[in-house]
């Protein structure tokens, strides 16, 4: 069983939770780390931030830019005006990050918790913008989307209060549901990313892939300090120059990329608001809500400061209100980026610090798209070389909560069990519930909702409905996870 979310320590010697979103003296950007600080409240120097802040946004990158990119094909945009969108996004992405990071008042997880633009809507966004055709598309997805994020900022104090049903045995399993779910995508990254990339599936574009998984595994292996703590990043950069003579780079991005280009507020038409396309979009925003509240329960116990219902609610509402604010500035529902977690995991830098200067570093990219040209130059094999470092690490963290969660009992060996299957599923096979009704496409096409479901229901039947009969006849009830009253 997980250590109380007010006894965790670490390394026996600092407290659990030295700040919260509730806090009033919580570490700002300028306060000098002491003795008592937790590694999550830890302010590094300015050299490390901004070279492991740049690998949050490399791990990230690819993530940010192909809704976007997506999206952006299906309305029909010209090519000047879908970089306008994919740099809104950056610049988007990087405000919210900010906001989860450093917070303001009780919003914002204050954890190494990074936020960019959500997969989870891309499909109903493409279905609106078939029904809406191209001129009123990305008004409509707007207006459903400030619409959506206003539902996340009011449910958010509610829906935290989940956090009763998720114990270790339901984290474990949606933690190594969150890496089993990401590792598809990093294997798709190594083939090139899309069958239109040039050398998509070839070897060359594989074996890319495998240099760069290697370089990184024995840069984690022989470097020390904080040059293993960079592996990655020097994985990716050892990668990339190693694509040019293989004929897999492209500098062709920097070259057409603009240097400046500042947001311009509602560019593409002042939104409008569409029944249908709220409550489509409205839906995604729940189901984003259930992935975010499994990413900061697993992100805490990775950094060692378990997100109890006081944090859950402060990283909602930040999603909420950056999800709210995004179309304002031409982007999208903000939400948790898992392989950011991996990233933490591998590293064991659990500053926010440094996740707050990848916010920073996101700002500039939307700023000055031809930098955010230059991080787009690493290709995609070399991405998904590094991704399977990332993702497994995430898989092996739940595999890790798992072990400690009692699993000698039947009852969560069933739990587990099922809900993984449940989970990989929609990974295995992708069409699997393409018949179903739009609402049940929406929640189990992501593997990660479908299992979280599936675990929070078999919890509950388990370890919650009869637990008080159980008890009186000398059964544990089930395992529980402390609570805080929501704020």
């Amino acid at each position: 069983m997980a250590p109380s979310n007010t006894s965790t320590t670490d390394g026996g010697s600092t407290p659990a939770r030295s700040s919260g979103p509730d806090d009033t003296s919580t570490s700002l950007p300028g306060k000098v780390s002491g003795p008592e600080t937790h590694p999550v409240d830890e302010l590094l120097s300015p050299v490390k931030l901004v070279s492991t802040g740049l690998q949050h946004v490399a791990a990230m990158y690819a993530g940010v830019v192909a809704p976007p990119l997506i999206v952006g094909a299906a309305v029909g945009l010209p090519p000047g005006e879908l970089a306008l969108l994919i740099s809104a996004s950056l610049f988007t992405a990087g405000l919210a990050t900010l906001l989860q990071t450093l917070g303001i008042w009780r919003i914002g997880a204050r954890l190494p918790f990074v936020n960019g633009v959500s997969f989870a809507g891309v499909a109903p966004m493409i279905a609106i913008a078939k029904e809406q055709g191209p001129k009123n598309a990305l008004p409509v997805i707007f207006g459903a989307v400030i619409v959506a994020g206003v539902l996340c900022l009011l449910a958010a104090p509610y829906f935290c209060r989940l956090i009763r049903f998720f114990p270790p045995v339901v984290q474990g399993t949606v933690i190594t549901l969150i890496g089993l779910s990401l590792l598809p995508v990093a294997v798709n990254w190594a083939r090139g990313g899309s069958p239109s990339a040039p050398g998509y599936g070839s070897m060359r574009a594989i074996g890319l892939a495998a240099i760069t998984l290697v370089a990184v595994v024995l840069c984690n292996r022989l470097l020390r300090g904080f040059w293993q703590q960079l592996s990655l990043l020097v994985g990716l950069a050892f990668g990339t120059l190693i694509a040019f003579p293989l004929g897999l780079g492209d500098f062709g991005a920097v070259k057409d990329a603009k240097i400046f280009a500042l947001p311009s507020p509602f560019h593409f038409g002042a939104p409008m608001f569409d029944a249908a396309a709220i409550i489509s979009l409205c839906i995604v925003m729940l189901v984003s809500m259930t992935e975010s509240t499994a990413d900061m329960l697993a992100l805490g116990r990775i950094v060692e400061r378990e997100a109890d219902e006081a944090t859950l609610a402060a990283g909602l509402r930040a999603d909420g209100l950056a999800t709210a604010l995004g179309p304002v500035f031409n982007g999208f529902a903000a939400s948790a980026f898992a392989q950011n977690i991996g990233l933490v995991a591998l590293t064991r830098i659990r500053s926010r610090f440094v996740v707050a200067a990848g916010g920073g570093i996101l700002i500039l990219l939307g700023l000055f798209p031809v930098l955010g040209s230059v991080v787009s130059v690493v290709p995609q094999p070399v991405l998904g070389g590094a991704g399977i470092v990332l993702f497994g690490t995430v898989a092996a963290s739940g595999i890790r909560t798992l072990a400690e969660a009692g699993m000698e009992s039947g009852s969560n060996t069933i739990l587990v069990s099922v809900s993984l299957g449940v989970g990989i599923v929609p990974i295995a096979v992708p069409t699997f519930y393409d018949a179903f009704p739009e609402a049940v496409r929406t929640l189990m096409h992501s593997g990660i909702s479908a299992g979280s479901v599936t675990a929070v229901l078999l919890n509950l039947l388990f370890h919650h409905v009869g637990a008080a009969r159980r008890s009186s006849n000398g059964e544990a009830p089930g395992p529980t996870v402390p609570t805080v009253t929501p704020s």
